[in-house]
């Protein structure tokens, strides 16, 4: 279904007159995904069902007119799950619902810090965190939702305790599950892993959290989960050794028949303590870290080539955060997943965003006693599975494969995300960084300091010589730099007079020769490495040069 590439489409109320077709059928498919993902999200973060649905709602109809990007799809996402949980479980005190609304005071102040970043142009800033350690940090948050969301999935109750301990409980779930529950979920896990196996195209073509949803609502009734009952397999006896299950509609999703009972207002009385601040800061980072590299990745998907206006997405994503946060919603941000899918099904521009959330608002407005029928051992094999994949042993090859060192930085990261939190662990990640740079020779006023020339060389050809280190930490001139270089021309990056090239700086460049290339000119590097540090083509390399710099 993937559009082949072209003229762009034009925006605004023509893109809406010439694409509204296009664009009203992708944005219903990636209803029919978001609607189980947004209410799955909500309740594991500690949050009403409805607060997922607003969000989405928000992000389609209002983040989609204003944003910097084309066909990215804006809603809650499973990466900041761990973060609003965490921030609700702390400012409520065991309070669920005073958490919940000083949760969404801390929503609205991390959207309007988003808005003052995009507007001081900070997106940029978002290539300060080296590969290695961003993958960590998702590794980490989707080991923590495997671990709470598995429980759920089994209809089984873990003791309260640390991430490795709701992780060791994990066996005894497997071992002493709700049968009806767990048949349930485990049902929905296997959907989601064979489905997309399916040799067949038109079934193939049906969402798989669609299925999954129909399957759970389907097995819901036959069970009859909607009425509360005693297990009907269970003999006598082992009703008498206390093996009995209660199914009750506890284990379905709990949302307002009112439209109007879903909104909550925010509490702002926690907002001169340092853990609300810490919320803050937390949303504020993996919102803007998550929507800045999913809009990049996006447009590496869009079949016209476009590019985002990273600062304009990070302040509309903000001014939705700020909007949802008012009005009882999570987060969002812009959702790698639903926006491939979102060209998958063939959408041309921002418009497909909007009738997502249009079909959203309409669908809970006039359906949902619907939505009470859908089993949360589904929404949590959907959780489980997106955990999975953030956390995949492919994601720890392809890490290990760029080099010994990436790896290390991965797991420190990944490492004190579960054990600290994600702040700390991120912070321990580009410290590691830092001092391995430091303990192969990078002088400390090189650290955040790049030198480098560019000239042209007669009519057609552009030298970027670099001196000294290029690094994470100080390559951001060099990205502006060379990004505003004439197109059609040949580009050659001299590092003859390099020392150390890191990893972060070879993918930049790779990517940068890539989109030169396919605009009409012409990439080559010079120089050659003393030392690789793997036998990745991005690997980090020593050059030539002593670090003088």
């Amino acid at each position: 279904m993937t559009l082949q590439s072209g003229m762009p489409p034009s925006s605004g109320l023509d893109a809406l007159k010439t694409n509204w077709r296009s664009d009203l059928l992708a944005g219903f498919f990636v209803f029919l995904i978001a609607l189980p993902l947004c209410l799955g999200i909500a309740i594991a973060s500690g949050f009403p069902p409805s607060a997922g649905i607003i969000t989405a709602i928000v992000g389609g109809l209002l983040v989609s007119r204003v944003n910097g990007s084309h066909v990215t799809i804006n809603g809650p996402a499973a990466g900041l799950i761990v973060v609003i949980l965490s921030a609700a479980q702390a400012l409520g005190d065991g309070d669920p619902l005073a958490g919940y609304r000083y949760t969404l005071a801390a929503i609205m102040l991390a959207g309007a810090l988003q808005v003052l970043m995009g507007v001081y142009k900070a997106g940029q800033y978002s290539a300060f965190f080296p590969p290695a350690v961003v993958h960590g940090m998702l590794a980490g948050l989707g080991i923590i939702i495997i671990a709470k969301q598995s429980h759920v999935m089994l209809g089984a109750g873990p003791a309260e305790g640390s991430i490795f301990a709701t992780i060791a409980q994990i066996p005894h779930s497997l071992l002493n599950p709700d049968p009806v529950i767990a048949f349930i979920g485990l049902s929905g896990l296997a959907l989601l892993i064979f489905w997309p196996r399916l040799k067949q195209p038109k079934l193939k073509a049906v969402p798989a959290p669609l299925v999954v949803l129909l399957t759970g609502m389907g097995l819901g009734q036959i069970f009859g989960v909607q009425h509360e009952h005693w297990h009907p397999f269970l003999s006598d006896s082992e009703l008498q050794a206390g093996h009995a299950h209660a199914i009750a509609p506890r284990f379905l999703v709990d949302i307002p028949d009112e439209w109007s009972s879903f909104f909550q207002l925010a509490d702002y009385s926690k907002a001169l303590t340092l853990k609300f601040w810490g919320a803050v800061l937390s949303i504020c980072l993996v919102g803007s870290l998550e929507t800045l590299l999913s809009a990049t990745a996006v447009d590496k998907l869009d079949p016209y080539k476009r590019k985002s206006d990273l600062d304009r997405d990070l302040a509309a994503v903000g001014l939705g955060n700020t909007v949802a946060g008012f009005i009882g919603g999570l987060p969002m941000i812009a959702e790698i997943v639903r926006s491939s899918s979102n060209i998958q099904y063939g959408a041309r521009t921002g418009w497909a965003n909007f009738f997502h959330g249009l079909i959203l608002l309409a669908f809970v407005v006039l359906f949902p006693h619907l939505i009470h029928n859908i089993p949360l051992a589904s929404l949590a094999a959907l959780l489980v599975y997106t955990g999975f994949k953030l956390a995949s042993p492919k994601t720890f090859s392809q890490v290990w494969a760029i080099g010994a060192e990436q790896l290390g930085l991965f797991l420190i990261t990944m490492i004190g995300v579960l054990a600290t939190d994600l702040l700390i662990g991120v912070t321990l990640g580009i410290a590691a960084k830092l001092v391995i740079h430091l303990v192969r020779g990078v002088w400390l006023k090189n650290m955040f300091k790049i030198h480098f020339s560019i000239r042209q060389t007669g009519t057609d050809t552009i030298v970027v010589k670099l001196s000294g280190s290029a690094l994470f930490s100080n390559y951001l001139p060099l990205k502006h730099a060379v990004e505003g270089l004439e197109k059609g021309k040949t580009v050659i990056f001299d590092f003859t007079d390099g020392y150390l090239i890191d990893h972060t700086v070879m993918d930049f460049i790779h990517d940068f020769s890539r989109d030169y290339k396919a605009q009409g000119g012409v990439c080559r590097e010079v120089g050659h490495a003393l030392e690789r540090f793997s036998d990745h083509a991005l690997a980090a390399r020593l050059m030539t040069a002593d670090d003088r710099k």
